[in-house]
């Protein structure tokens, strides 16, 4: 699913599968893709419908609901551009990746890709700040600054996303163009030479700057919070009578709530990464499983959401019962 693709997938020279004649793990691979990225929407959709009704009740959130709302609504625009996608592509196995219909689809795909994973960054960036004890003066500066950026902070995630997704899209057209024009002058070789430069060196550099730079923010305030609550659930389990303690329990949760969180996000980082890397050509059973792994990580992590947080949970029920 990465937002170009890599060399093998430009060959067309590859077996047409389509829908009646794919194979059967290929086309079980897609039902459970599709299956998985309507669960994510379900899900996502659900956390909007529960912090916007917050929002229009009470006229404004906080800035944790304002991440959260701001990834549940980029995840769930962007798991309607994968299902758009990965149907196209399971319908013409063979398409060029560069064709106008790919440049739209990948345009949408790169855009909100390169925000959901700035948005869950900034989540964690929050999470550290407002839970985290440690005593650093840096740290406490934090503690009180980072709520009041969070407006910016997701307006600055937005325009670098949009700025890297407009990059990429410049490659996708370029190619484009040099193929249209070697078709029409079989003897230009540029337009090859050209797909080859791009997608070795330009489109998996935007990539990387794409996804790593958040990824790396992320990692290190999610190491500081893992350390603060290792601590001091050390503390809190040391001074109580064990594991029934009301604190205690409460801090197994979270600790509990965020490793589940780093495991996803990490995930569906390397499954991204490991995927652009590839030479998978769409027909072949590995370009499917990739799509699968990854979407299992952002299809599971709404649901984890929904369940740790009661309030949620209770504006959810409200909403459909």
């Amino acid at each position: 699913m990465g937002p170009i693709m890599s060399p093998g997938e430009m060959g067309t020279g590859h077996t047409v599968l389509g829908c009646q004649t794919a194979d059967k793990t290929v086309i079980t691979l897609f039902v459970i893709l599709v299956l998985l990225s309507l669960v994510a929407v379900v899900g996502n959709g659900c956390i909007v419908i529960a912090l916007g009704s917050k929002w229009v009740l009470r006229r404004t959130l906080s800035a944790y609901n304002k991440l959260l709302i701001s990834l549940a609504a980029g995840r769930f625009c962007l798991q309607w551009v994968v299902i758009g996608k990965n149907i196209y592509v399971f319908l013409n196995p063979t398409v060029f990746p560069y064709n106008s219909a790919m440049q739209l689809l990948n345009l949408m795909w790169d855009l909100l890709t390169a925000a959901t994973i700035w948005f869950c960054s900034l989540l964690g960036v929050f999470y550290c700040v407002k839970i985290a004890t440690l005593t650093h003066p840096v740290f406490v500066w934090l503690k009180y600054r980072v709520p009041g950026w969070v407006p910016c902070m997701l307006l600055s995630a937005v325009g670098m996303s949009s700025l890297t997704s407009i990059l990429c899209f410049l490659g996708n057209y370029l190619i484009y163009n040099s193929f249209v024009k070697s078709t029409q002058q079989p003897w230009n070789v540029t337009g090859n030479s050209l797909k080859n430069t791009l997608e070795k060196f330009y489109f998996f550099s935007i990539k990387m700057i794409m996804w790593t730079i958040p990824t790396f923010i992320f990692s290190i305030f999610m190491i500081l919070l893992l350390v603060s609550l290792l601590r001091h659930m050390k503390k809190t389990l040391s001074a109580s009578s064990g594991l029934q303690d009301v604190r205690a329990q409460a801090h197994v949760k979270a600790l509990l709530t965020l490793l589940s969180f780093v495991i996803l996000f990490t995930s569906c980082f390397l499954s991204l990464v490991l995927s652009s890397a590839s030479d998978t050509p769409f027909q072949e059973f590995r370009y499917w499983m990739w799509q699968v792994v990854i979407h299992l990580c952002t299809g599971i992590h709404p649901i984890v959401i929904l369940l740790s947080n009661p309030g949620l949970s209770v504006v959810v029920k409200s909403c459909f019962c």
